[in-house]
C-alpha cells in the first residue's frame, strides 16, 4: 500500500515528485527538532523523586509513620521550566504539525499523540502531592482495571495470577545465592566491558553516580550506577540487555534517525513498549529470575490497592505480610506512592507498564508470526515506539523515511529462532494446560522434597 499522506498528494499538482518528498521531509525533521528540544527540560521521574533518607526514617519507625512527603515538599522540588510557557510551546508546534504536514498524515499523527503526551505530562506534574495527579497519571499510564489490549481479563486480574505463580513453592525452590561481589568501579568495569562487546567501543558508558535513588538508570549514552550499590553477576547481566540493549540500544537508534529524530526521546505513550520489551529481552537471554518477576507482578497489585484509596503504611504492611523484607516492600511502595499523595488518594500507575506492555509485545510479536509479517518484528527496536506505530514506521523504512535500527539483539537480527519460539508458543496454546497439568500432577506428588540440580555459580571478579 502506497502511503503519501494527503498534504503531500495535495501538492502534486503544482511541484514534481521529488520536490514533494525533500519538502515533507524537510518538514518532518524540523517540526522532530523542535519537539525534541521543547521536551529536553521535562523530566518526569526527577520531579517526583524522594530522598534516600526517607527510607531510613520510615524503616526506624516500625512502618508507622507515614514518609514526610506532602504537597508542599513537591513544590519545593523545581522543574526546570515554566509549566504554562512550555504548554502553550507544545500546543503550538501541536498546531503546526497539523498544518505542515496534514491532517491525514501518519507520521505526523505520532508526532501530534507525543506532543499532547508531554501536555498532559506537565498537567500531572502541576498537580504533585494533590488528588489530580493520579488521574493524568492514569491517562498517561493507565490503570490496573484496564483490560489488556484485545483480551477480557484486567492488569490486576493478570497481576494477581502472574504473583501466585512467582510465590509458588516451586519458584522458592529455585533461589540461589547471587553474591552481591561487584560495587564501585567494580561494577562500573564489569558492565562496561559487557555492553562494549554489544556497541562500538566508547559508545555507551557506565559511570557511578551518587544523586540517584535506584540502583541504577539509562540514560540517551550511558547507565548510572549508584555508588552506594552492590551487585551480582546477574544484576549485571539484567542491567545489560534491559537497560543497554533496549533502553538505550533504542535511543541510540533514535537519534540516528535521517528525519523521524523524534525518535529517539520516549514520552509517557511508548513506556508500556519499552518495558515490555525489556522485561522480554529478559526473559529470552535467560537473565531474569522468579523474584525479580515477582516484583513486577506485585508493583501491578500495589497499584491496585493504592487506587482503591488504600495509603503508604497499608500498602507496605500488605507485601511485608505476603513474605516481603522490609527494604523490598518499601522500595515497592515507594515507586508507587511518588508523585502521589501518602495518605491515599493518589498515587503513580507507570509500573502497570511492565506487565502491560511484556503481555502486549508478546502478543504482537505472536500475531506477526501468525499473520506472515515477521520481518517487521525488528522495528520495535528503532526507536522509541508503541505498537500501533510499528506498522506505519514500517511502511516508511521501506519508502527510504526511516531508517533500520543499527543496533539489534541477536534474536531479532536474524528472526529465523525467534519465529520457532514464538511460533511453537502459539501452537501450543490450543493445549488445555489444566487437564495436562492434572495428569502430571499424579506423578510429581510422589517425589521427595530434595534441593533442585543446579550447578555451582562461577563468579569472576575483576
Amino acid at each position: 500500500m502506497h502511503i503519501l499522506s494527503h498534504s503531500r498528494t495535495a501538492l502534486a499538482s503544482t511541484e514534481g515528485p521529488m520536490t514533494i518528498q525533500e519538502k515533507y521531509r524537510l518538514h518532518l525533521k524540523s517540526l522532530s527538532d523542535e519537539l525534541l528540544a521543547l521536551q529536553k527540560p521535562i523530566r518526569i521521574l526527577d520531579a517526583i523523586k524522594w530522598p534516600r533518607h526517607l527510607q531510613s526514617d520510615f524503616l526506624a519507625s516500625g512502618g508507622k509513620a507515614l514518609p514526610a512527603i506532602d504537597r508542599h515538599f513537591y513544590e519545593s522540588l523545581p522543574l526546570g521550566f515554566d509549566p504554562r510557557n512550555k504548554y502553550l510551546e507544545l500546543k503550538e508546534l501541536r498546531d503546526r504539525i497539523r498544518r505542515r504536514l496534514g491532517p491525514q498524515d501518519d507520521l505526523g499523527r505520532i508526532l501530534q499523540e507525543t506532543v499532547d503526551q508531554y501536555m498532559v505530562v506537565i498537567e500531572m506534574l502541576r498537580q504533585r502531592g494533590q488528588p489530580d495527579f493520579q488521574r493524568y497519571s492514569q491517562l498517561l499510564y493507565g490503570s490496573a482495571s484496564d483490560h489488556l489490549r484485545g483480551d477480557r481479563k484486567t492488569l490486576k486480574e493478570l497481576g494477581a495470577r502472574l504473583c501466585d505463580i512467582f510465590s509458588l513453592p516451586g519458584a522458592r525452590h529455585l533461589v540461589r545465592p547471587y553474591p552481591k561481589e561487584f560495587e564501585g568501579e567494580a561494577a562500573v568495569a564489569k558492565l562496561q566491558g559487557k555492553l562494549s562487546n554489544y556497541f562500538s567501543d566508547g559508545t555507551v558508558q557506565v559511570k557511578l553516580s551518587d544523586g540517584i535513588v535506584s540502583d541504577a538508570a539509562a540514560g540517551g549514552d550511558y547507565i548510572k550506577l549508584s555508588s552506594h550499590a552492590r551487585f551480582s553477576e546477574l544484576d549485571l547481566q539484567v542491567l545489560e540487555v534491559h537497560e543497554g540493549w533496549v533502553h538505550v540500544g533504542t535511543t541510540l537508534n533514535g537519534r540516528q534517525q535521517s528525519y523521524a529524530t523524534w525518535l529517539g526521546a520516549g514520552s509517557p505513550r511508548i513506556t508500556a513498549c519499552q518495558e515490555g520489551l525489556a522485561v522480554l529481552i529478559e526473559t529470552l537471554t535467560f537473565s531474569s529470575f522468579p523474584d525479580r518477576a515477582k516484583r513486577i507482578s506485585d508493583r501491578v497489585m500495589a497499584i491496585d490497592m493504592a487506587e482503591r484509596g488504600a495509603d503508604f503504611i497499608e500498602v507496605f504492611r500488605h507485601f511485608v505480610e505476603k513474605g516481603a523484607s522490609e527494604h523490598d516492600a518499601y522500595k515497592i511502595t515507594q515507586r508507587v506512592f511518588r508523585g502521589g499523595m501518602v495518605e491515599g488518594g493518589a498515587c503513580f500507575t507507570k509500573d502497570l507498564s511492565y506487565v502491560r506492555g511484556y503481555v502486549e509485545t508478546v502478543n504482537f510479536i505472536r500475531s506477526a508470526v501468525l499473520e506472515g509479517v515477521p520481518e517487521i518484528l525488528p522495528m520495535l527496536f528503532v526507536g522509541k515506539v508503541t505498537l500501533d506505530d510499528i506498522p506505519v514506521l514500517y511502511q516508511h523504512y521501506l519508502e527510504g523515511l526511516i531508517d533500520a535500527p543499527r543496533y539489534l539483539p541477536p534474536m531479532f537480527r536474524d528472526l529465523t529462532g525467534l519465529y520457532v519460539w514464538f511460533g511453537f508458543a502459539s501452537g501450543m496454546s490450543l493445549v488445555d494446560i489444566g487437564r495436562v497439568q492434572q495428569h502430571f500432577c499424579q506423578l510429581f506428588h510422589r517425589l521427595p522434597v530434595a534441593d533442585p540440580i543446579i550447578a555451582p555459580v562461577d563468579i569472576e571478579i575483576d
